[in-house]
């Protein structure tokens, strides 16, 4: 093979990672790795406008990160295949891992709720196998219908204040949501603590602990 083909094959691999070096487009690839969604629900979800939102998922497109289908008057875009929601979990896995001064961003975006207790999956696992805890999902339903941690109760966080008396208080009530930088299980705490329930976060998401069980497979 000669140079001027390694060449190319480097251009196709920095277009792709180009494609990966815009924080919208970030958020966008983590709400996909999640279920698949309409151009108008990732502008809502990101507070991009429906313009901005559709030149970031063309971008996407042309890097073969993601696909399109259409499904009645709407198009639907999720991740291009499994290889790829599994490289972006190991990405965004490893970027949290060595972002340096974690607290100070933790801080920034998490508030006090930084300061909160977590369980990792193995302990939720062996957790909920003896029965000690209750699941709880609160990410919105589309994205629990999609993919979910076995034993999980899907209450979403828009809904939480409403569901939340129907949760024993004499159990633990583990929180989970997209992945260490989503929001909603911190709120979530939030508003279990508050109902008088004892409640943890789970530190990852559904698409860790898929990474989880096939590293433990393997």
């Amino acid at each position: 093979m000669n140079q001027d083909t390694n060449k190319d094959y480097f251009r196709e691999y920095a277009q792709m990672g180009k494609a990966l070096s815009n924080e919208n487009r970030l958020e966008i690839l983590s709400l996909l790795i999640q279920s698949k969604k309409t151009v108008e629900a990732i502008a809502e979800e990101t507070g991009l406008s429906i313009a901005n939102t559709s030149k970031h998922l063309q971008v996407l497109l042309k890097s073969h990160l993601v696909r399109n289908e259409r499904y009645k008057n709407f198009f639907y875009y999720r991740l291009a295949d499994e290889k790829i929601e599994q490289m972006l979990t190991n990405f965004l896995e490893v970027a949290q891992e060595q972002i340096q001064q974690q607290h100070l961003v933790k801080d920034k975006f998490l508030g006090e709720a930084a300061e909160e207790y977590t369980v990792s999956i193995e302990e939720m696992e062996e957790k909920i196998q003896r029965e000690e805890i209750v699941l709880v999902d609160v990410r919105p339903s589309d994205e629990f219908e999609t993919a979910h941690i076995p034993g999980a109760v899907s209450m979403p966080i828009e809904e939480l204040n409403t569901l939340v008396e129907g949760l024993p208080q004499d159990k633990t009530i583990v929180a989970y949501c997209r992945g260490p930088h989503c929001v909603m299980a911190s709120k979530a705490i939030d508003i279990l603590e508050q109902s008088g329930r004892k409640a943890v976060k789970l530190a990852q998401g559904v698409n860790d602990w898929k990474l989880h069980k096939k590293e433990s497979i393997g």
